[in-house]
């Protein structure tokens, strides 16, 4: 799986969907990854939850897009980042409380493949249903 250093050096081929508003959105979210997963000691606490609340804007965002389209798949696309969203909070709350061991390993490693997976799934099918209504 790429880490967020790869996936930002391979956003255009990969990742770009082609709506500028959610590529700008992703790139930011990996930069974000990126961040967290570099931040050394006591700054990984405050990188994650940076992570965290940009990500929590990201889907609301998103979702709103969907609603006001009338996306058909939003509810298991929603379904899926509040999955997302619990996970990320109750890893923030234990980086925050000083136990970030097993909130770097799930940013190094289930989020990244998440992220891969759900941009070129969820996220592009998203992308081409938003542009046939536009």
């Amino acid at each position: 799986m790429p880490t967020p250093q790869e996936m930002l050096e391979r956003f255009q081929d990969s990742y770009a969907l082609g709506d500028e508003t959610i590529d700008h959105t992703h790139r930011e979210f990996l930069e974000l990854c990126l961040a967290a997963a570099n931040a050394g000691g006591p700054e990984f606490a405050g990188a994650f939850k940076a992570l965290f609340e940009h990500t929590s804007r990201h889907f609301a965002d998103e979702e709103a897009k969907m609603q006001a389209s009338g996306y058909p798949a939003f509810g298991e696309h929603r379904a899926n980042h509040q999955r997302i969203l619990g996970d990320m909070d109750r890893f923030c709350q234990r980086a925050v409380a000083g136990r970030a061991q097993m909130a770097r390993a799930w940013l190094n490693d289930s989020l990244p493949a998440w992220f891969d997976l759900h941009a070129k799934t969820m996220d592009s099918a998203l992308v081409v249903y938003l542009r046939q209504q536009a």
